[in-house]
């Protein structure tokens, strides 16, 4: 919203300067977004007058003029046609600085002497075109700068408004708004309205067929007006707030649309169809040209203005092309009325066409504005165009519009704003800006809305008004009081955070799919029919058959999400899923939902590269990872045991994992025919643990242990052993028999073959002893190991080699 300085003071008498104007507008919530001083630094800028104006000698089509400046005569050149001697024009002498940086100096224009320059209205900043240049009017002191002898300086500001505040798209609200800042009267202009002709219902009539639409419109007829172009004042005062003019009728409702807030429209009289008004709504695709030359597609939800026989205007938007005013129109039907500001916005986006007029209805303009701005706007057109106004006005009002009460608690401003505010300084506010007390009882204040805001709605409203104009920078800056609650993650979150930021530090990738399955993807694991995880909760209402049932394993989409990234060539993979499983309950139609941990390796070992190995994943890479991930959350007594139960999984390369008698997941190589039905070509591995288990186990605490500053020894020892004998038999036995000092145990080689009897291997592994608080001697090192040696042989039967 654009408004002058000049513009406000006929309402409010404003003496603030520029600066602080702006910034309590500002803080009252209109935000001044720019302000530009119209002719500041333009004084050189003078009145002169044309002594003389002859042909240029070597030119056609410029002239070479004599300007009197009241102190010298001087030579301008000229290109405009629109001159004479005797006239007053606006100088720009030498030296001046017009609006685009454009500087005016001592030139030589086919060798005639240039010593200024003759400015029109464009070159002023004053309109946007100009068909030549300015000639001033009436009396004018040679030599007086032209915006101080024409009363043109003025200050424009430019106010970024919200939706909803419809009250402020004038100049009088803007107004409204400085003279409850600033505690001064708010003027309104004069309407008093002489009417010459007969009586209006003799000539016309308006009829509303759909007031839920349209629930006020009025129309004042003015007779025998002479159409032509404004007077200087109207045209910049439009254009200063960015509005072309048209014709001096057309100029009047856009003036009030802008003064006043509320848009009008003029009808040439003698192009409706039987002379009468109908408001009503469009019919299907009901065809209609707009005044930009458009043909519309009307819908039942348009609402249509119409004569006696189709539509003149698309209500609220824009006028027709069939009822416009032109150059030979004598009678004006002015029309001025309140439509729904939903209507108006669902038309104005669906057909795409945003006006100023629509701009104001679909925010909400003012009912109750009505015969007031209409009756402003004929008083007007009568000046400027001349005309005589009918007797009376019709103002069709079917049901009117019940004014809203908001009631208000002293109490409760005080607590909202944080400021002590009496009852009288509520009042004296909000009564500021049009609001009328309806009843106080106490600290309860009731208060009738005007029509012209129909954002106050609700008590809180009123305190937003309150604070606003109060000014929000004399609202104290405090902090809130509060109590910081910090909770803790429950285990399960702990636990899933833990494993979660494990899997991605050891290079694994978070993949997240779907919850529902297809009953067909147990066989591609090939399940057993009396599996328990064949006995799914099925969906109500599935989106296909492929994601009809709730998944119990994360296996078989693991193995799809493997099979689509292999498709698309990505031969490397570490993913893993962390979701939760739901197994059905006889007892109720709720799911147990448990967590579990899926995750899957192929491909290389390490990224392809000149420095690494070309070396492909197996079984142990994974199995790595699984025992790390056990000691991270707290388990060390996981029990591997290979037995090939499992059917998706190689009977001979995989295992279950068993911890105090209870199976926590499984481990090993994808099953071929598996691999198979998921179109997978190259060996994967997996393993799938069930988080439920770790659920109430404290998380393994790292601890910390010294550094001992005393050197290590180590001792490598080769075993015989049985070849069925696993080595974490061996482990465990190294485990328990090795003793204080023995810091690690590695096992860094197995071997069968040469040497090694038939149903034998040999396994070697090496261990480092150090004492923290001494050097160890070679006797205590001995002995140490000898123990392992001999508990080695006794449970086992391992020979040393």
């Amino acid at each position: 919203m654009n408004v002058t300085l000049n513009w406000l003071r006929e309402f409010v008498k404003v003496d603030l300067p520029t600066e602080d104007l702006s910034h309590r507008l500002t803080m009252a919530g209109l935000e001044v977004e720019a302000v530009e001083e119209v002719g500041a630094g333009l004084d050189s800028v003078i009145v002169a007058r044309l002594e003389s104006v002859e042909s240029h000698p070597d030119a056609d089509r410029l002239t070479v003029c004599q300007v009197l400046t009241g102190v010298e005569t001087v030579q301008v050149v000229c290109g405009a046609t629109n001159h004479r001697s005797g006239d007053l024009v606006a100088l720009a002498q030498v030296g001046t600085v017009l609006p685009g940086e454009f500087k005016i100096k001592k030139s030589k224009i086919r060798g005639q002497v240039s010593q200024g320059m003759l400015c029109s209205e464009k070159e002023l900043g004053l309109s946007e075109e100009s068909a030549g240049i300015m000639i001033l009017e009436g009396e004018l002191e040679l030599g007086a700068p032209v915006f101080d002898a024409l009363g043109l300086k003025d200050v424009r500001f430019e106010i970024g408004l919200t939706p909803n505040r419809p009250d402020c798209l004038s100049v009088r609200g803007v107004a409204r708004e400085v003279a409850a800042m600033t505690g001064q009267r708010l003027e309104s202009p004069d309407t008093a309205l002489l009417e010459e002709g007969g009586a209006i219902e003799a000539d016309t009539s308006v009829v509303i067929e759909t007031s839920e639409v349209c629930p006020r419109y009025a129309a004042r007829l003015i007779k025998n007006v002479k159409i032509g172009p404004s007077p200087g004042w109207v045209v910049r005062r439009l254009e200063a707030v960015g509005i072309r003019s048209i014709n001096n009728v057309v100029d009047v409702t856009n003036l009030m649309m802008i003064e006043l807030g509320h848009p009008l429209h003029a009808f040439d009289f003698n192009l409706l169809r039987d002379k009468r008004i109908v408001v009503r709504c469009a019919g299907e695709n009901e065809m209609f040209i707009t005044l930009d030359g458009q043909q519309r597609t009307l819908q039942p939800s348009d609402v249509v203005i119409c004569d006696g026989e189709g539509p003149v205007a698309l209500g609220g938007i824009m006028g027709g092309e069939n009822s416009e005013i032109q150059d030979d129109t004598t009678d004006v039907l002015l029309e001025a009325a309140y439509f729904d500001p939903n209507t108006i916005r669902r038309t104005s986006k669906r057909l795409g066409i945003h006006t100023e007029s629509s701009h104001r209805f679909e925010r909400g303009a003012d009912v109750d504005m009505i015969p007031y701005v209409i009756d402003r706007a004929a008083s007007l057109i009568c000046e400027l165009a001349g005309g005589k106004v009918s007797r009376g006005m019709v103002d069709v009002y079917p049901e009117i519009l019940a004014s809203k009460q908001v009631e208000i608690s002293v109490r409760k401003t005080e607590a909202t704003l944080g400021l002590g505010i009496p009852a009288d300084e509520i009042k004296r506010l909000l009564t500021s800006i049009d609001l009328e007390l309806a009843k106080e009882d106490g600290g309860q204040l009731l208060f009738t809305i005007p029509a012209f805001r129909p954002d106050l709605e609700r008590e809180i409203d009123l305190i937003e008004e309150v604070a606003r104009l109060k000014g929000y920078d004399q609202i104290p800056v405090t902090m809130p009081e509060s109590r910081l609650i910090c909770h803790r993650p429950d285990k399960r979150q702990q636990l899933v955070t833990t494993c979660r930021d494990f899997m991605v530090s050891v290079g694994y990738h978070e993949v997240v799919n779907y919850s529902f399955v297809s009953p067909t993807s147990w066989d591609s694991l090939l399940l057993p029919p009396d599996d328990a995880r064949r006995d799914c909760v099925p969906l109500l209402n599935p989106l296909n058959e492929e994601q009809s049932i709730m998944r119990t394993t994360l296996v078989g989409s693991m193995l799809e999400t493997v099979a689509r990234n292999l498709s698309y060539r990505s031969l490397d993979l570490r993913l893993f899923e962390l979701r939760p499983t739901f197994k059905k309950q006889q007892e109720t139609v709720l799911a147990d939902e448990g967590y579990r941990l899926t995750a899957v390796l192929t491909g290389r070992r390490f990224p392809l590269g000149w420095a690494q190995q070309d070396e492909n994943s197996d079984l142990f890479d994974i199995k790595g990872v699984a025992e790390t991930l056990l000691k991270v959350i707290g388990t060390t007594t996981v029990d591997w045991l290979q037995d090939g139960k499992e059917p998706y999984l190689h009977p001979g390369k995989s295992c279950r994992l068993m911890l105090d008698d209870i199976m926590i997941g499984q481990l090993g190589e994808v099953h071929p025919a598996v691999l198979d039905s998921y179109g997978i070509e190259q060996p994967v591995f997996l393993f799938d643990l069930d988080l439920q288990v770790f659920q109430d186990r404290e998380l393994a605490d790292p601890g910390f242990q010294a550094i001992s500053r005393f050197p290590d020894v180590f001792r490598d020892t080769a075993i015989l052993i049985d070849d069925e004998m696993t080595s974490e038999q061996v482990l465990a036995v190294v485990e328990q028999a090795k003793g204080a000092y023995a810091e690690e145990v590695v096992l860094f080689d197995l071997y069968r073959g040469k040497g090694i009897p038939e149903g034998k291997k040999s396994l070697a592994f090496r261990v480092r002893y150090r004492a923290a608080d001494r050097t160890l001697t070679d006797d205590e090192i001995n002995k140490a190991h000898d123990r392992i040696v001999r508990a080695l042989d006794h449970k086992l039967g391992a020979v040393q080699r």
